[in-house]
This record gives C-alpha cells, structure tokens and sequence, in this order.
C-alpha cells in the first residue's frame, strides 16, 4: 500500500477539495480553500522554521565571535572544544534546527503540488513504453498484461477514481500486430462505463505518439498497429474536466505556459509570476536575507536579491498549469504574512539580554576610539582628523 505522495493526494487533499467543492461549485474556490488549510495547518512547523532564523539572524555576529574564541581556546583539545561547543548551541540554539520543520512540511506541500498538476485541473498523461520485434520472432514472446499506475480522474464533478491505462496482450508486438490501448479502473471497470452514467462529461482520452512514429499506426477508434521493429513511446491523455474553467481573471485552470508559439500572451499567467516575485523580494526584506551589512556576505546578499528574478522568471521556460500557479501565489502570499507577523513577536528573553549586553559592549567600544581620537599627545592625527 501507497503512504507516501499519492496516499496523502487521495486521502487528504482530495477529500478536502472535494468538500469546499461541495459548499461553493467553484474550483478556483476549492483551490484558494484547500491552500489556506493545508499552510494552517502547517503553521507552527513554518513558524518554528521563521523565528530559528530570526533568532539565528540576530545572534550570529556574537555567536561567530565565541565560537572563534572556543577554538583558539581549546586549540589542542578536540574533546573540550566540543563540549563547549554544545553548549553553545545550547544557549543560542542549534542553526540546523530550522531544517527539520521544513523537511517534515514537505511531503505534504509536494502531495498538494501533485494534486493540483493532475485531474480536474489538468490533462492527465500516461506513458505507454512498447517493444516491437520481428514476425520471426513471435514465438519468443510471452503475452503478458501491461498497465500503467494508476492516476486519480475526475469523472464528474465531485466523482472521480483511479485510472490506469492497459495493453491486454502486453507491450511487446509483433510486426503487423494490432491491439488496443483500455484505460479502467483498478477494480477492471472500463472507463467508457463510467462516463455512460454521466453523459454531460466530454473527456475522452486521445492517443499520441511520441517517440518511433513510423513504427506504429494509430486508428480513430484508438486501435494501434505494429509497422516496424523498434521501440515506441505512445502517450495516452484523458483531458481535466476543469482544466478549461475560469476563475476571477484567470481564464482557464489547466492553461499551461504564458505565451502561445503563435505568440499570444495570456495576460493573466504574466501577472501571477510577476506577483510571485514580487512576494518572493518582499519575504526576503522581511526576513533580512539581503539587507546584510557584512561585507563578506555582500556576495550572497547580491544573491539573494537576484533569486526572486530566477525563481519566478523559470516559470516562463518551465511552465505550469494556470492552478498550479495560483496556488504557489497565494501560498506565498500566505508565507509573507506570516513572516510579517513572526518577524515582530519579542525575543525570547535570553536573546534579548545577549543583544542588549552586545548593544552596550559596541557603544561602549565606539566611546573608547572616540576618546582615544582626541587624546592630547596625539596633535597630529587630531589635526588631520579635523582637516578632514
């Protein structure tokens, strides 16, 4: 049995969608819903991610500058440097600590992914690997049923179940053998008997091949016939039953891609990427990531302002569907104010206490060169600190 990303797609997210879907008949809504619940719920995780960095953020000059003073310390004692070491970490915590939280978000944010790039939102593809050999050598195959995992389609609005795809005689043909490509469920209903008991639904699947065309013919009735030896890559794709629906200025949930090769430019796709960045620079001022007065981490600061150009200029030479889009949008969204809000929570009291100790220990210092500066056995460089 499945746990992972398909379990948590077919049992959670689904159950989900298929509940707001029930409240309000809006897809686009269903979207905005299951995204809100699935970042509530993963609120305290994300939370416990943003203050270890705040706290990491704020701590690191002082931190730096005691670790650099154990190992000169205990130079020649590995074991005590360790020790101390740990208690370091101890009083300003562990930086690795915010790793966890987000490793443990992420099978969750991947079956959400993965829900929203399939059925109803999108076309669901389905890969069909076929050998074929030689009339001479049909004695050498053993005929055995090939099917495809199977893939959650949405018959209706509200009713779906997992399809796969099927070759009964297997995917291994002879020259001038002809088949036929099933696509059932997995307890072997024909998709074609679903879709008689809901005759408003227009999602019939369409075959294509994309590799060794001149190896295989395909017939209106999807039947496909063995023309030469080799191998062939036959895709089968049952279209989203929601992939064509609109929602508030997006004009269709499954469009993929910004511009068309014709040239046309969905307007409404350029938006939500230039949004998402936007969102992306925004949460990076917040959380400090490129405000850093460093000058050995001017690099990364460069970095770090740049990424929100990279990261959501991919998305015009790797396109995704328009719901997909949406979600990863108001996900970031979601994540901008929430950083907004944690970035302004007191400091723990002990963080507090190092800053106000490393505060006065800086002005303390800032007074002593001052003083030293106008110090009266030093007439020339008081003189030459006043011409200047």
């Amino acid at each position: 049995m499945d746990f992972g990303i398909g379990f948590l797609s077919n049992n959670v997210m689904l159950p989900i969608l298929d509940f707001f879907y029930g409240i309000v008949p809006s897809y686009g809504l269903a979207i905005v819903a299951l995204t809100l619940v699935i970042r509530f719920a993963l609120f305290p995780l994300n939370a416990g991610s943003i203050r270890n960095m705040r706290r990491m953020r704020i701590t690191q000059p002082l931190m730096k500058k005691r670790q650099e003073e154990i190992q000169k310390l205990y130079a020649n004692d590995k074991v005590k440097q360790q020790e101390e070491m740990s208690k370091l970490f101890q009083e300003f915590g562990n930086p690795l600590a915010g790793c966890l939280p987000l490793l443990l978000q992420m099978p969750v944010l991947f079956a959400l992914f993965a829900t929203l790039r399939g059925s109803p939102f999108s076309d669901v593809n389905y890969s069909l690997n076929i050998q074929i050999f030689p009339r001479e050598q049909m004695e050498l195959i053993q005929p055995q049923a090939f099917t495809t995992p199977p893939q959650n389609i949405y018959i209706a609005d509200g009713v779906h179940a997992p399809v796969a795809a099927l070759l009964p005689g297997g995917n291994r043909l002879v020259v001038g053998e002809k088949t036929k490509v099933e696509f059932q469920t997995v307890e072997g209903k024909p998709l074609k008997a679903l879709l008689s008991e809901y005759p408003d639904t227009k999602i019939l699947p369409k075959l294509q091949v994309t590799k060794g065309e001149e190896r295989l013919r395909i017939s209106e009735d999807g039947t496909i016939e063995a023309l030469e030896p080799g191998e062939v890559t036959l895709s089968g794709t049952i279209p989203g039953l929601a992939a064509n629906r609109g929602f508030l200025f997006i004009d269709a949930l499954g469009r993929v891609g910004a511009v068309e090769p014709d040239g046309t430019i969905h307007w409404d796709i350029v938006g939500m990427i230039l949004v998402f960045g936007i969102s992306l620079y925004i949460n990076q001022i917040l959380t400090g990531q490129n405000t850093s007065n460093d000058p050995s981490s001017a690099q990364q600061n460069t970095v770090n302002k740049i990424t929100p150009v990279l990261f959501s200029g991919m998305f015009f030479f790797f396109p995704l569907p328009a719901g997909v889009l949406m979600y990863m949008l108001i996900a970031n969204i979601f994540q901008t104010v929430q950083t907004f809000i944690l970035m302004r929570e007191p400091l723990p009291e002990n963080i507090q206490k190092m800053v106000e100790q490393q505060e006065k220990a800086e002005q303390k210092q800032a007074k002593s060169e001052e003083r030293r500066e106008t110090l009266p056995f030093e007439p020339k460089r008081s003189k030459k600190k006043a011409s200047s």
